[in-house]
């Protein structure tokens, strides 16, 4: 059984003018099996939830925790979060030029498994992965994420999900960029990873269309730094035709 659980998270950043809150305080407990969806405007703290839990140095934990059955995930480095059962899938990934795929895969697998899988094995398995997301084979061979469209950083992203197999997947706007095509493809995927025992996921996105193929479990509307409301599938759809106008009054008002 695996449980992320986030109590009272408070996080800071750096500016010119001194250090700007983000996160005020936070709760927020994924167990397993279960699928949480966060929904919010542009600016309300949501990357910064999912970079914060993954150890981004960019972001100053000021309070509040981070646990994994039980350890205390604040106190790992971000490889260590990672052995732990982390998993992050990033809005915007990074170019990594002269690098593989299939040597960043590898690379990764044995990072965290403490041993290289066997080629012949791993190759299978990637080669499979890959083909389930719509990539040809040669995708292995390019260099990560260097040249790619948005609908192949995605279906790369999970991918590695796949491969990878953590405990917790956070997905922050896993469907930005996609197609109707590349969104099914990338939710089937997500959709296989979940279908497993033991497995939870954090979903972030702005929109309900990936949310009609994630079916979540819970779904958060996060508003200036704090969860302003939360609820089941149900929210997504009355957010979908309402907006976040009723939050956002709320909040000037206070």
């Amino acid at each position: 059984m695996s449980t992320l659980e986030i109590k009272d998270l408070h996080v800071s950043v750096k500016t010119d003018d001194g250090p700007k809150e983000i996160l005020k305080g936070v709760t927020l407990t994924i167990k397993d099996g279960e699928t949480h969806a966060i929904m919010g405007p542009n600016g309300s703290g949501k990357s910064t939830l999912a970079y914060s839990v993954a150890g981004h140095p960019k972001y100053d934990i000021t309070g509040g925790s981070v646990t994994l059955d039980g350890a205390d995930v604040l106190a790992m480095t971000v490889d260590e979060r990672a052995r732990a059962g982390l998993f992050l899938a990033m809005q915007y990934p990074v170019e990594v030029p002269g690098v593989s795929v299939s040597n960043f895969l590898r690379t990764a697998k044995t990072a965290l498994d403490g041993e290289a899988p066997k080629l012949r094995t791993w190759v299978k398995d990637v080669n499979a992965a890959l083909q389930q997301l719509n990539l040809d084979p040669t995708f292995g061979q390019r260099s990560v994420n260097e040249g790619f469209s948005g609908g192949e950083k995605k279906r790369h992203e999970v991918a590695q999900l796949e491969l990878l197999n953590p405990k917790v997947a956070i997905l922050d706007e896993t469907d930005s960029g996609l197609d109707i095509d590349a969104l099914k493809i990338v939710s089937e995927g997500v959709n296989r990873f979940r279908a497993q025992e033991g497995k939870g996921v954090l979903l972030i996105t702005h929109y309900t269309r990936i949310l009609r193929y994630i079916e979540p479990d819970f779904v958060h509307v996060f508003v200036d730094g704090k969860i302003a409301d939360q609820g089941g599938p149900e929210l997504a759809e009355a957010l979908e035709a309402e907006g976040y106008d009723k939050y956002l009054t709320k909040t000037a008002a206070v």
